[in-house]
Parts: structure tokens; C-alpha cells; sequence
């Protein structure tokens, strides 16, 4: 009985070990095949609770797409419009309500955040310059992985990045404040023909454009 109970236990710590791998070798091959990319996305922000109050989640949706090395755009569709875009030299932050677009230098801006981990990087060695890479538990049907930025310095804490095989699935954002954002990822495709403007951004006529 006690032999039976001991291969249970092995059998089981071998299956989670190679999950745990999974994530890993899913993260590679993301990084390695995906050179572009686009999907739909819902994101659920969810601030920590205060005053004993419980913590309200705020919902929006858009639309995903990615170049690597170092190109991306995030349109915000609902429930306001917003555009973030970066074409390899510049991120650019436009918030329509306030006719308002911000610029900044994208070295500065990117390196340990979570656009690096999706589109930032060209492979993994130079995602583990910035990150501590760890392989998670499987969980939601997905594989993830674990990344924790070596700098200090910044407001993000950890990002854990779920897979579908190699495809981008999910991201779990946890800052320093202890707010969690919460992407998921649809209607994923890889490696699609993108128009050469995709990444090109000019700012709206009359918009304020500050630059820090």
C-alpha cells in the first residue's frame, strides 16, 4: 500500500512538473515563432480594497495587434476610447476624451513591462535580461509563466503570462500599489500580413501633446 500511495504521489509531482515546463517551452516558442500578431481583448482592472470597501472591477475591450521586434498598438474601443502605440522608436498615448496624446521615448519606456514580454523582446534571453522567468501551475486550461522584473525601480510587480500551446491567451498584471489587471485574449491570430501603417501614429489636429 505503501509502495502504490508513493507512485501516486510521484506519477502526480512528474505530471505538474511537466505542466510547469510547458509554460516555459510555450513562452519560447511564442517569442521564437510569433513575430506579429492580433487579437480582440477584455481587461478587468481591479483596484484593492480600501476602507474596508470591496474592490470594484472596471471592464474595457479593444483590439491587439504586435510586431516584433518592438511594435504595438492597444485601441481601447469601450467603454472610451484610447490608443497606445508603439513604432519602434516612440510610445505614443492618445486619450480621446481629453484630446490629449502623450510621448515618450520607447527605450525608456518599455523594458520591464508587460509589452515586452509580448512584443518587445526578439528572443528569450533578452526577455531574461529584464525578467526573472519562472514556469507557474497550470490553471484555466492554461500554461503560464511567472515574470518578475529585475528592476526595482519600476511599478509593476509581477506579470503571468497563460498559454494555449504557443498561443498568447492571457495576462495577469499585479503593480506595486497591489492593483491586478486582468487581459484575456480572443480571435488570436499569428504571424498575419499587416498593413505598413499599422504602427505609424500621427497626433489628431488640436490634440494637446505632451513629452516626457
Amino acid at each position: 500500500m505503501l509502495l502504490k500511495k508513493l507512485f501516486v504521489i510521484a506519477c502526480a509531482v512528474a505530471a505538474t512538473s511537466g505542466a510547469w515546463a510547458g509554460g516555459m517551452e510555450s513562452l519560447e516558442g511564442f517569442v521564437k515563432n510569433a513575430k506579429s500578431g492580433r487579437a480582440e481583448f477584455t481587461q478587468t482592472v481591479t483596484a484593492p480594497p480600501k476602507d474596508g470597501q470591496a474592490a470594484r472591477a472596471k471592464v474595457s475591450s479593444g483590439n491587439f495587434e504586435f510586431q516584433r521586434p518592438g511594435k504595438f498598438r492597444f485601441d481601447y474601443k469601450k467603454p472610451f476610447a484610447q490608443n497606445i502605440v508603439a513604432d519602434g522608436e516612440t510610445l505614443w498615448l492618445y486619450d480621446a476624451d481629453l484630446n490629449q496624446v502623450t510621448q515618450r521615448k520607447q527605450s525608456q519606456a518599455l523594458g520591464s513591462t508587460p509589452a515586452a514580454l509580448i512584443a518587445a523582446a526578439a528572443d528569450l534571453r533578452a526577455l531574461q535580461a529584464d525578467f526573472a522567468l519562472e514556469a507557474a501551475p497550470e490553471r484555466d486550461g492554461l500554461q503560464w509563466v511567472k515574470a518578475t522584473p529585475k528592476s526595482k525601480d519600476g511599478q509593476l510587480q509581477s506579470v503571468q503570462v497563460g498559454f494555449q500551446g504557443d498561443a498568447l491567451a492571457a495576462l495577469e498584471i499585479l503593480d506595486s500599489f497591489g492593483q491586478r489587471s486582468v487581459l484575456k485574449f480572443t480571435k488570436v491570430e499569428v504571424n498575419p500580413s499587416l498593413p505598413a501603417g499599422t504602427f505609424q501614429f500621427k497626433a489628431p489636429a488640436g490634440a494637446d501633446v505632451l513629452k516626457q
